[in-house]
């Protein structure tokens, strides 16, 4: 049975058409990730090596040369922990990117929900984001650190995590289907995003450095609220600055807003992908 696609869709999100298709969510996932590590001589090592070596040079820069202070939390732990929602986001955002340009092949001969595309890669990403929970698991036990008791609310923000990394994964997919510039942009993008976001520093000490207007400004970065948010649940402290409720909102309007905006682009990308 052929399957008709209309130029009048609704924009809403077919649910049960994704469910539909989870064969293929998944073969998809399990390709992505054989192909990630396929001929290289480290192959699955490099998911641990990538973390290990960025904490190395954090720790130099922030941690020594810098001096972060972190109170009572080694810096180690401290940055790794925020290292861990940074990892999986960035992973999202320069994978997704490209993602449906990638699968114009299949996208031009047969007929599926495009969004299994940006969400396959959403899955694949989930093993990185647990090596480094992994490691920072490691860290705190060397350490003899204990967590905080506000660890109750850790998967809290580890949704909030998963869902704003999806919110931009999407995003990005449907705009550089539209605008490849995004393909020379991405790589800017996690490179600058990762000294912009509070990976290797407190998003209070922006915050409090600032005019007020300005600090509400730095927490439209969704990341700066869900970092700050995780750090807080896990070693404990003060609790996420009163502009963090900024972050979440924009977690949420990114998310629907990358919704309507990937329907209405889905009509149309097997004509000019």
């Amino acid at each position: 049975m052929k399957k008709v696609i209309s130029a009048n869709q609704k924009l809403s999100i077919n649910f049960k058409e994704l469910i539909e298709y989870k064969d293929l969510f998944l073969i998809l996932a399990y390709r992505d990730y054989r192909v990630r590590y396929a001929q290289t001589l480290l192959g699955f090592t490099w998911a641990f090596f990538q973390p290990i070596a960025t904490l190395l040079v954090f720790f130099v820069v922030f941690g020594r040369a810098i001096q972060v202070d972190t109170g009572n939390v080694p810096y180690p732990i401290f940055a790794l922990c925020g290292m861990s929602c940074w990892t999986y986001f960035a992973f999202l955002m320069s994978q997704s990117g490209n993602s449906i340009i990638l699968a114009q092949n299949m996208i031009k001969k047969i007929y599926f929900p495009r969004l299994i595309i940006p969400l396959s890669k959403a899955v694949v990403g989930l093993i990185d984001y647990i090596i480094v929970l992994f490691l920072m698991i490691l860290l705190m036990t060397y350490y003899a650190f204990t967590p905080s008791p506000n660890v109750v609310f850790a998967p809290v923000f580890v949704f909030f995590t998963i869902i704003s990394a999806l919110a931009i994964g999407i995003w990005l997919s449907a705009l550089t289907v539209r605008y490849r510039d995004f393909q020379h942009i991405l790589p800017f993008m996690v490179q600058f995003g990762i000294y912009v976001s509070p990976v290797a520093f407190s998003s209070q000490l922006i915050a409090d450095r600032l005019p007020p207007w300005l600090g509400a400004l730095y927490y439209f970065n969704p990341m700066a609220g869900v970092i700050e948010g995780f750090r807080w649940s896990v070693l404990g402290g003060s609790a996420p600055h009163h502009f963090a409720y900024i972050s979440f909102s924009m977690v949420f309007i990114l998310l629907l807003t990358g919704l309507v905006y990937f329907r209405r682009m889905e009509r149309i990308m097997a004509d000019i992908v």
